[in-house]
């Protein structure tokens, strides 16, 4: 179908201060390319991208309704694995020892902190999709919790851009940049309009989360964070219109596997190919959809494997503690006692017992704060991402 391309326009260049080669002090003009306004649009796929459209709906709904309403822990694993796989995408990967640290309060590297941050940010506004329209303080919030972590891009975090940025070509000027996006002072009303467009119920669900996504990477409202902003608002568009009330789709994982063939679909978009994005964001979703449900099956086979291990005496706190991985794969000694419901002495010997079997590792050994983490459940958020991308790379 026609969907009107991104409009180039020729904007004075007027940096703060000269840096860089000669071709960036002596840059005078450059070209910014200013989306659309969508939110009155209307978009329907048909041929082989209804298709698609179609069948990742029913991927996605057979992976809410087989084990969102049956997994509880699933809802957690998912939303983690998509936060961690889109943060990867920006080259910030603390690894699932690191990100176990953070999860538990101990002391953390800054990229699992921002890890961290970014699954904040995500269930943030998921919530606020389950609770009605997404509104612009639903982002600002969000934007907030994900840079927060960063003493430097915290001064922005939670505000509209104020200043020109660019995606790709040099540090200090937009010259040469795959992506200029419109000035800052367009910024409100392209958002104001976005958010019009995601607060609809007349359209084809997945369809408009991935144009969502798109039009928010083009409008690049944030000084950073903008691509896991712009992800996480996929999986909001979902919760919103309700083919999701549990799951989030690991569909990060899809753009990770490929980030070429990713910002390939997205320059696409901007070029008015609207359907190429949608079918790329459909065949994603299929994927990510099916390989989680492999995930899920062999979670849930995780108690019954651990069980053959230990072999648990009936009531024990080694019993419990195993009961409450899946729901709770990170401890600490606080919350370990909680779940155990007994004494520091019987806890810190169940979970010696339950290290030694293997089952848990011991990721933080410091007296202040220990922390353990059930190893099966972490590496399986690695191992979904590498599914997912095998099946991408096979099949995109």
């Amino acid at each position: 179908m026609n969907w009107p391309p991104h409009r180039n326009e020729e904007r004075i260049w007027n940096p703060h201060q000269r840096q860089g080669s000669r071709a960036d002090r002596t840059l005078e003009r450059i070209t910014v390319a200013i989306p659309p306004r969508i939110g009155k649009l209307d978009y329907d796929p048909t041929g082989s991208v209804a298709r698609t459209h179609e069948a990742a709906l029913i991927a996605i709904a057979r992976l809410e309704a087989g084990f969102g309403e049956h997994l509880a822990p699933l809802a957690d694993f998912l939303l983690r694995s998509e936060s961690v796989a889109s943060s990867k995408i920006e080259h910030i990967d603390a690894g699932w020892r690191a990100f176990g640290k953070a999860v538990a309060g101990g002391k953390a590297s800054d990229e699992a902190r921002s890890q961290l941050a970014a699954v904040k940010a995500l269930i943030a506004m998921v919530d606020a999709a389950g609770a009605g329209t997404i509104q612009l303080d639903d982002l600002l919030g969000a934007h907030r919790l994900l840079m927060a972590v960063d003493y430097y891009t915290s001064r922005d975090a939670g505000q509209l851009r104020d200043v020109q940025n660019w995606i790709g070509g040099s540090d200090y000027t937009p010259i040469n940049a795959a992506h200029i996006p419109p000035p800052p002072e367009l910024v409100p009303e392209l958002i104001a309009d976005l958010l019009v467009f995601v607060n609809r119920d007349d359209l084809p669900i997945l369809a408009q989360a991935a144009i969502a996504h798109a039009q928010f990477e083009s409008i690049h409202p944030f000084t950073d964070g903008n691509g896991r902003i712009g992800r996480a608002l996929i999986s909001t568009v979902l919760r919103r219109r309700g083919l999701t009330r549990r799951v989030t789709v690991p569909l990060a994982s899809v753009m990770l596997a490929d980030t070429g063939r990713y910002f390939m679909h997205l320059n696409r978009f901007r070029t008015g190919d609207v359907n190429a994005f949608v079918e790329y964001l459909a065949i994603g979703a299929i994927h990510a959809s099916e390989a989680a449900q492999d995930s899920a099956l062999a979670l849930a086979d995780l108690p019954r494997r651990w069980r053959d291990i230990v072999r648990p005496r009936t009531n024990s706190a080694d019993e419990t503690l195993l009961a409450a991985l899946l729901e709770t794969p990170i401890l600490n000694a606080d919350n370990a006692q909680r779940i155990a419901g007994t004494t520091d002495a019987s806890t810190y010997r169940a979970l010696g017992r339950l290290t030694d079997a293997g089952i848990l590792e011991l990721l933080s050994d410091s007296n202040r704060n220990r922390i353990w983490a059930a190893t099966d459940v972490l590496a399986e958020m690695d191992a979904l991402s590498a599914a997912i991308g095998r099946r991408t790379i096979e099949h995109l």
